[in-house]
């Protein structure tokens, strides 16, 4: 492996490969992309023509054809099928990126991470909301015991989805592939509220279809008991019109209270302690927000795997990280089914979640 640039390959030429192609040429200086797949082979071609890689329609043959020229393997496809595809992939000693969430049933989860175990390759789950510079504040904050003891947590996630944007790839709103908004859009926001409140020992969730005509549901709710006695709350919908409001997140503790709200959890709005520092004098002007230019974040999230992968150190989000969220996420279905408490460490019975 080069250790002046990192190479990459991205698996899925959908919009979020766009997101991922813009960061690394923006924000990766010693990274660069040397090849695309996609099922679609005139998309991964259109890709590689306008960013000067080579497209594929099947990983095989991309592995055939450039398997010397990779360093690291970005999976970008839709949710349903990243087991397929890591299962596929990790014989070949590639690191991986797996876009969130890691996968849609907690035993596709528990097979990537064996697989990549047998193989020996590391796998990186994209969550880089961690790194949006209020969020990295909060987590200090907490981590130095600001807060004191955690009493609530809550993530709020109001955006606008409509039918065209389900309708635009056959695979959106469906169980097998996709889910619904607790599962696509929310799942950053469940990922930072454990992040921050740790482990839930429960759930108690409602799910509802509201305005759009997909298999998942656009709007939901959840109530979480925390191992530590906290509780919290999710709110997220897809419902919201005309436009998107927000996607925020509030940590309120004994000795203190954060929130950090924005579009996707990257604007500073309360940062309140009963013991003040120097630091919160500067704490808006500093870190209230993330610096000018789309994609900042998810440019510090491969940063990080990039850094991760050249000095052998654990990635900030990997396989069993990934998984957590991707636990409750199958709990709160669970409860939707059912309408019952459901405690965590459990066996899915009711979830639709990846179902055929």
């Amino acid at each position: 492996m080069s250790t002046k640039e990192m190479k990459f390959a991205l698996v899925g030429c959908g919009n979020i490969a766009k997101k991922h192609v813009h960061a690394i040429h923006k924000y990766l200086p010693e990274a660069k992309i040397v090849a695309f797949c996609d099922i679609a082979k005139e998309r991964a071609q259109e890709f590689g023509e306008k960013f000067g890689a080579p497209g594929f329609s099947n990983l095989s043959e991309m592995m055939r054809a450039s398997a010397d020229k990779i360093d690291v393997i970005s999976i970008l496809t839709p949710s349903g099928v990243h087991a397929q595809n890591v299962a596929e992939l990790a014989g070949y000693g590639k690191p991986l990126i797996v876009e969130k969430p890691i996968a849609l049933r907690l035993e596709e989860a528990d097979k990537i991470i064996r697989t990549c175990d047998k193989h020996g390759v590391k796998i990186f789950v994209v969550h880089q909301n961690r790194y949006n510079l209020p969020i990295l504040k909060a987590r200090e904050a907490l981590e130095q015991g600001r807060l004191g003891k955690l009493v609530l947590g809550s993530v709020r996630l109001r955006w606008r989805r409509d039918q065209a944007y389900y309708d635009s790839a056959e695979w959106r709103g469906t169980w097998a592939y996709d889910g619904g908004v607790f599962t696509n859009q929310a799942s950053h926001h469940i990922d930072m509220l454990t992040w921050f409140m740790g482990d839930v020992e429960s759930v108690k969730a409602v799910g509802v279809t509201r305005l759009v005509n997909i298999e998942c549901e656009d709007t939901g709710a959840a109530i979480l008991r925390f191992t530590n006695g906290a509780i919290g709350i999710i709110e997220v919908t897809t419902a919201t019109r005309p436009k998107d409001l927000e996607g925020s997140i509030s940590i309120l503790g004994e000795k203190g209270s954060i929130v950090i709200s924005g579009f996707f959890m990257n604007e500073l709005t309360t940062w309140e302690f009963e013991e003040p520092k120097p630091v919160d004098d500067k704490i808006f002007e500093e870190y209230g927000k993330n610096p000018e230019g789309w994609g900042y974040n998810l440019g510090e999230y491969l940063t990080g795997v990039i850094d991760s992968i050249k000095n052998k150190r654990a990635g900030l989000v990997d396989g069993l990280e990934g998984r957590k969220s991707l636990e409750l996420i199958s709990a709160i279905y669970e409860s939707i089914e059912t309408g019952r408490e459901i405690p965590l460490r459990f066996k899915p019975k009711k979830c639709k979640l990846g179902a055929p």
